[in-house]
């Protein structure tokens, strides 16, 4: 759940969102321009590998604009063969065709409309390819401090967004591009004079529009982390809700929502309301224009320089030279908004990956044995605080090694090694005498199973949880049931309303905590795995399903290689090899009588925790 932070102003929203806006990474205001830049680069790279869709577009407004500078000039013609009476039917040959070009023009707008919406769903696919392919690329350590929601709401709010800045935005800045270059030719033909005219209010309109936009920007993409938070937050009170209740915190859950959701209304409206003025002022700008075009132009009607249906003419290619620069203006909060979700995007894409498998990998002898050799492993989190130095270690193959100690000595990391969730900042570790460094990540973790305290399954029937333990896909009902049994959970798997095809959410909801434990022990069974990885598999289970848990991990463990995380100290007497773990090291090495031998921090830990027992035992009247 979220934490709750104190503080008030920007950097207390900053620590709420947890999200990598401009102002957190230390950018000044005036840097928000060239960050612009750089989206607006990449989002094009993204565009350009659809190049078939964004030459269509180009073309077709290309086309698009002929007819649309070609409509004022055959009208201007049709008043001037009214006013000089040159009769009335090369008017009206005029008007058809000004009628014929304006439809063509339709047309062309039509279907560069489809093929926009084409090309920017294109975008959108790929941008939500290219972050699922991301997602398996990030080290666990990313995982650790993101949270879930934001990570959600950026491969699929934000790139939607993406994809439909880009469906309005791209046809409307080709066509603004291409009409004010073709406008602009056609102006300066007619009368350079008022063609000067028009152009002075450019410099005003670029100055209006970029400074309108530098202020506007950082309000989106506030809004866009400030959704970000607030999805991660709904999300993690729906996943936690039982919790939420359990401790009475609804209102605290509320306030806290409030509360980003405040900061996203706020951002929103200011982001809405800066960028909305650009618009106004725009046709402020456009009409100013207008109007010293038509007073320069009577004045040269008057003169005799140029016709009336010259001015006409020019009037309207005017209006056509400001009319884009308007519709940009008006599309600018949906484009400022495009470009920040575009900005998340990216970041979520820059994030920094895993070290890459090796580009000639080693392989795993055949059969693989199963015997782990740490060899002076040392590994820290951060360069200058050390988790664990110069761990050495020997896993013989069948041998079953328990870690036991204190929270924080290092057990899970021990294991997260041996996963390559983490990667050794020293020493190494073999696996049948080859480093685990040079495996694929996919061949090394094919031959470790792993039955974790906190049980994980997935929206689905029962059947396809177990299955996706198979090493390759395509696992049988018959491979499915055999491991079932072995895991002794055919039978409560068949007491369920459509057995094996019941369907179960990804919370299991309908199955206690033992069953879905025996459902992960029999996706374990069907990996067949040579390398065995228990955490604590029991703590949350009770005494009689506990014991069929212990039944099943015994078979599964037969013949195996097994690390077992354990705080019970009950169900690691039996292994071969029992290490005590403090502070990233290796405190004490044995077997269960020769460490209470020796009388050393296992058996200190040993006698702490079977007092209580006794004393239980002993006083009258409790259970």
């Amino acid at each position: 759940m979220s934490k709750a932070v104190r503080g008030t102003g920007r950097g207390r929203w900053e620590r709420r969102t947890g999200t990598g806006t401009a102002f957190a990474k230390g950018r000044r205001p005036g840097d928000w321009s060239a960050e612009l830049r750089g989206t607006v680069r990449r989002l094009l790279a993204v565009m350009r590998r659809e190049p078939r869709l964004l030459h269509g577009v180009a073309a077709l407004g290309a086309v698009a604009v002929v007819p649309a500078l070609a409509g004022p000039w055959l009208l201007g013609r049709a008043t001037d063969s009214v006013v000089s009476g040159d009769g009335r039917g090369s008017v009206g040959t005029l008007l058809a065709s000004a009628a014929l070009v304006y439809a063509g023009e339709a047309l062309c707008r039509v279907l560069q409309g489809r093929w926009a919406a084409r090309l920017a769903t294109g975008v959108a696919h790929r941008l939500r390819a290219d972050s699922q392919a991301k997602l398996a690329r990030l080290p666990v350590a990313y995982f650790d401090r993101a949270r879930r929601g934001d990570v959600l709401s950026r491969i699929t709010h934000d790139v939607d967004n993406v994809g439909q800045t880009i469906q309005q935005a791209v046809g409307t800045f080709v066509n603004a591009l291409l009409t004010v270059a073709g406008v602009l030719a056609l102006m300066l033909w007619l009368s350079p004079l008022l063609a000067l005219v028009a152009l002075a209010s450019v410099p005003l309109a670029l100055f209006v529009s970029g400074r309108v936009g530098a202020a506007a920007q950082p309000h989106f993409v506030r809004q866009w982390a400030s959704t970000g938070a607030v999805t991660a937050h709904a999300e993690e009170t729906y996943s936690g809700h039982l919790l939420v209740k359990a401790f009475g915190r609804e209102r605290r859950s509320a306030a806290e929502f409030a509360e980003l959701n405040d900061a996203l209304y706020r951002a929103g409206l200011r982001a809405q309301v800066i960028s909305g003025v650009l618009q106004p002022l725009m046709m402020l700008v456009s009409h100013l224009n207008y109007v010293l075009v038509a007073v320069v132009g009577a004045v040269q009607v008057a003169s005799g320089s140029l016709s009336i249906g010259q001015v006409q003419a020019f009037i309207q290619y005017s209006g056509q030279f400001s009319a884009p620069l308007a519709n940009l203006a008006g599309m600018a909060n949906m484009v400022q908004s495009g470009m920040a979700s575009a900005e998340r995007v990216f970041e979520f894409l820059d994030a920094e990956e895993q070290v890459p498998d090796p580009v000639v990998a080693a392989a795993l002898p055949r059969p693989a044995r199963g015997r782990v050799v740490f060899e002076q492993v040392s590994f820290r989190y951060a360069a200058d605080r050390p988790l664990m130095d110069d761990l050495s270690l020997t896993a013989e193959p069948g041998h079953t090694v328990a870690i036991v100690g204190p929270t924080g000595a290092g057990k899970t990391t021990l294991v997260s090694l041996l996963m390559r969730f983490h990667e050794v900042t020293g020493g190494r570790i073999t696996l049948d005498g080859v480093d685990i460094t040079r495996l694929r990540r996919d061949e090394l973790r094919s031959a470790i199973g792993m039955v974790l305290q906190d049980t994980w399954l997935f929206g689905g029937t029962v059947a396809e949880n177990i299955a996706y333990g198979a090493p390759r896909p395509g696992a049988t009902r018959t491979d499915v049931e055999r491991a079932a049994r072995a895991a002794q959970a055919d039978r409560f798997i068949r007491t369920l309303p459509r057995g094996y095809d019941t369907v179960i959410d990804e919370d299991g909801s309908g199955l206690s905590a033992g069953e879905r434990q025996l459902i992960t022990i029999a996706r374990a069974f069907l990996s067949d795995p040579v390398i065995l990885v228990m955490d604590e598999a029991t703590s949350s289970v009770d005494g009689r399903t506990e014991l069929l848990v212990q039944q099943a991990m015994g078979r599964l463990a037969a013949g195996r290689t097994c690390f077992v995380i354990a705080h019970r100290l009950s169900t690691v007497r039996h292994a071969d090899t029992i290490l005590v773990m403090s502070d990233g090291s290796i405190a004490e090495q044995g077997t269960h009588e020769e460490l209470l031998a020796a009388g050393g921090t296992y058996a200190a830990l040993h006698q702490a925790r079977s007092t209580p027992d006794r004393t239980r035992s002993a006083t009258p009247g409790t259970t």
